[in-house]
This record gives C-alpha cells, sequence and structure tokens, in this order.
C-alpha cells in the first residue's frame, strides 16, 4: 500500500494495523515468565480489532515457538523493552513533579489506564479520529476507567494538531511529558521535523520528550521489518511494514532538538535491553535495529526557536 499525504487508518488497516501488531506483542509479553510489564488490556483491545491472525495469535491458536526467531524476537522482546523504557519514562516524568503527558500517535496504548498517574495527572492522546474512537468505544465496553484524567484528540499528526490539542485545554505553559513511540517512520521527513518543532513550541522548561530514532528507517529497518512480516507464514497478516514507511533523509533527532534546547540523553537499543536484563537478539534481520537509539530529552529554557 502506498502512503499519501491524505491517506487515514484504523486499527485494522494501513498504520493502524502496526498498533494492533504491537499491542498483540505486549499481550504475549506480559505472559512472559518475568514480564517487564503487565498489559491487561492488550488481548481484549486485539480481539476487538478482530485481524484473524493477531487474534488468534493471542489466543494462544498460534504457536510463537513455531514463528521464525526473528519475528518472535521482535515480538516478544524487542516490544516488551521499548513499552517498559516509555513506561518509566512516564512514571519518573511525574515523579519529578509533571502533571501533563501527551501521548502521541497513541494507538492501541492503554497506559492511561495501567500506570500509577499521580492525583492531578492529565494525560491527552493523540490519533486518527478511527483510532480514537475504536479505543474509547472498546475500553468502555470493558469497564475500563482511565487512571488519570483522559482526554482524546482525534487528528492526523500531518495536520494542525497543536491547534487541536490547545482547543482541548491543553497548557503549554505546565511542564509536559511527551512520548513519540514508534512513530517516525511513519511520517515524511519534513513532518518529522515540524513534529519536534511544534513539540517545542509547546513545551514550557523543564518539559520531557521520549523518542526513538533510526536514521534511515525506511531503507534499513523497512527491509528488515518486511522480511519478519513474511516470517508469520501463509496464515499470518500479511502486513508490510516496509511499504508504511517514508523514505527520505532525516535528521538526526539527537542534534535536531539540541539545537532547539533540550538536553538529550541517548542509549543504543542494546544498551536498553541490558538496562532492563534482556539481551539484544543476535539475528542478522534485527541487526540494522542495534543502530537505533533510544531518546530522552528535557527542555532547558524558553525559547524563540532554534539558535
Amino acid at each position: 500500500m502506498t502512503r499519501t499525504d491524505s491517506d487515514s487508518w484504523d486499527p485494522a488497516s494501513s498504520v493502524g494495523s502496526t498498533a494492533t501488531m504491537v499491542a498483540a506483542a505486549r499481550a504475549l509479553a506480559s505472559r512472559d515468565d518475568d514480564p517487564l510489564f503487565d498489559d491487561p488490556f492488550a488481548a481484549p483491545l486485539v480481539r476487538a480489532v478482530g485481524v484473524d491472525f493477531f487474534t488468534r495469535l493471542v489466543d494462544g491458536d498460534v504457536d510463537v515457538k513455531n514463528i521464525d526467531g526473528a519475528a518472535r524476537d521482535f515480538m516478544a522482546q524487542h516490544i516488551a523493552v521499548r513499552t517498559r523504557f516509555f513506561d518509566d519514562f512516564f512514571r519518573d516524568a511525574t515523579g519529578s513533579g509533571i502533571r501533563q503527558a501527551v501521548i502521541l500517535a497513541s494507538g492501541l496504548d492503554s497506559r492511561s489506564y495501567r500506570l500509577p498517574w499521580p492525583d492531578g495527572t492529565v494525560v491527552y492522546e493523540i490519533d486518527q479520529p478511527q483510532v480514537i474512537d475504536f479505543k474509547t468505544t472498546t475500553m468502555s465496553s470493558l469497564g475500563a476507567t482511565p487512571r488519570a484524567e483522559l482526554r482524546t484528540v482525534g487528528i492526523d499528526l500531518r495536520r494542525d494538531w497543536p491547534k487541536a490539542l490547545r482547543d482541548s485545554g491543553f497548557d503549554p505553559t505546565q511542564p509536559t511529558a511527551w512520548s513519540v513511540e514508534g512513530l517516525l517512520g511513519y511520517l515524511p521527513p519534513d513532518a518529522q521535523d515540524r513534529l519536534f518543532d511544534d513539540i517545542t513550541a509547546l513545551s514550557a522548561a523543564a518539559s520531557r520528550v521520549a523518542t526513538e530514532f533510526h536514521p534511515d528507517a525506511a531503507a534499513t529497518i523497512g527491509s528488515r521489518t518486511k522480511a519478519i512480516s513474511e516470517q508469520f507464514g501463509e496464515d499470518g497478516a500479511h502486513l508490510d511494514i516496509s511499504d508504511l514507511f517514508y523514505p527520505g533523509e532525516r535528521r538526526h533527532v539527537v542534534g535536531y532538538l539540541a539545537e532547539r534546547g533540550w538536553q538529550v540523553c541517548s542509549k543504543t537499543r542494546p544498551q536498553v535491553h541490558a538496562d532492563y536484563g534482556r539481551e539484544f537478539p543476535d539475528t542478522e534481520l534485527l541487526a540494522p535495529m542495534r543502530d537505533s537509539l533510544a531518546i530522552i530529552a528535557t527542555r532547558q529554557k524558553d525559547q524563540d526557536g532554534p539558535h
């Protein structure tokens, strides 16, 4: 499926189906003998989407042990570590006193419902309107209650989402914790820059942002995820993730944020795995992901723009 500047999706199609795949991975990771987190909503959300392969996967009708090693490692290990990294980011941010959080491209993320948010925290979730409506309806049908004040914003991140966010009550004068998880490759390179420009403009001093970066996701990670998708087999999801990435050279996120008044810390993916007592899978298919960075940046002071 070729991407266009006006394409849209729900959790069963295009970019939305990757959110369902990640939710399935979170469901599997929650059942690990030594889990890094517990997401009790992941499997019910996947079942509600209704993509047959992912439903059978979370129901145990597809034996994960029979999936090729690289695909299994991606589903069971990479997503587990990534989820815990962003969970801890929000815990640390709210522990420091931040009471405003924004989850960009929230997909089937259930953090608003499962993390121990301090009293007074407001969480904003931004995604396509169809995705927001689906998750809101499904979580309500499950009897789930957010553990923070949840405000959803249904808008494409390639549009004027800052205005939509402010219209929903977002306060740019208050420090904010921003998550940009599993998102950048699905944006055109210029939209990636605008995203961080907009985050910077909306961020008071002491705000934090967590994200990941690979300099050429379309050419390297995209080709590997295509191979991983193929390894799900003939009864799999037929999800060619590589078609969903936007090609083109990208500005390096570490330098881009630093130029805009953020103090940036980064770790390679193997280092993040080691932090959680997990070994990064040593496979040819996943080797390019070793160069991906997990990034946390803190806004140092208010500025008018790049310097």
